[in-house]
């Protein structure tokens, strides 16, 4: 990955962090001045974000580092890491909204909300969250890091529980009924939740070393399809992973017993570019075998 590349990830982590860090404010204060406990959980929602984003800025800048004795193949686990974390923040936000929001439906919502505030400064979020999140999963594509793209996955959430709030504040003007704000809050910790287990189940497969998507699989074996012209008989075994943005891949393939040690070298050299061609940051290891080792098993 260029300097470049990982100087916009640092950028945009801490953009992250400071739009949050002002979310934060803006939405506890709103909170306490409309009375509204859907703008208090956004409040709380935010606060987990910002300790993503935390984790974000963190994460981009271990994983930037080189491979060292420690750490033979890369620092990209600490993204996969964070992404976990993250994850298990947003979960764990939800849960505490819906405890609350429960609470309140129970015990009755007789507390006067301000919905004006509210619906203001709920407004704002969406703006804020909309400009940040479409910034940092431009850069998350381009360099393909799973902590900007889960932090950005948090502030797309955001946008919707925002949304569904104003829509709840509104509600609430128009009816008077103030019981309407807490039910909104369990739809916004519902959301949340959502999001939390979708991007747990992403990281933990990165952790766990889990493989390739399908459609990255896919273009391995298209490349490989294409070298059967040029001397490839066979492929034994591929194995794939990923560590933070960088694909892992190993393979071994079968070429011709009578091919010399540097027309095979050549070969799986070519295949090496291909596959990089195709898909990005990529480690790759090709082991190649004698045909007649195939035969004989």
């Amino acid at each position: 990955m260029s300097s470049i590349q990982i100087s916009e990830k640092k950028k945009s982590a801490a953009l992250s962090v400071i739009s949050n860090l002002i979310l934060i404010l803006i939405k506890l204060t709103a909170g306490v001045l409309s009375g509204s406990i859907s703008v208090l959980s956004e409040a709380l929602h935010s606060l987990a974000d910002l300790g993503a984003s935390c984790l974000a800025y963190f994460s981009v800048s271990k994983s930037s580092k080189p491979a060292d004795e420690d750490h033979p193949f890369g620092h990209g686990k600490y993204e996969d890491l964070a992404g976990f974390i993250e994850a298990i923040l947003i979960i764990l936000t939800a849960v505490y909204i819906l405890i609350v929001a429960c609470e309140k439906i129970i015990k009755g919502a007789n507390t006067e909300i301000h919905t004006t505030i509210g619906i203001s400064i709920m407004c704002l979020s969406v703006v804020v969250n909309w400009a940040v999140s479409a910034y940092l999963y431009k850069i998350a594509l381009k360099t393909d890091s799973i902590a900007l793209k889960t932090d950005a996955e948090h502030l797309r959430a955001d946008i919707y529980s925002s949304l569904g709030i104003i829509a709840g504040l509104v509600a609430v003007h128009i009816t008077g009924l103030n019981i309407l704000d807490p039910i909104i809050a369990v739809f916004v910790a519902a959301i949340i939740f959502r999001t939390g287990i979708k991007l747990t189940k992403q990281s933990s497969n990165n952790l766990l070393d889990g493989s390739l998507p399908q459609e990255d699989k896919n273009k391995i074996d298209k490349v490989l399809d294409a070298f059967k012209a040029h001397g490839v008989i066979g492929v034994k075994l591929i194995r794939t992973s990923k560590s933070g943005s960088k694909r892992l891949i190993q393979m071994i393939i079968y070429l011709p017993s009578g091919m010399t040690l540097i027309e095979a070298h050549d070969i799986c050299d070519k295949i090496e570019t291909k596959i990089r061609e195709n898909l990005r940051n990529c480690d790759i290891m090709i082991h190649a075998e004698p045909y007649c080792i195939c035969l004989k098993k």
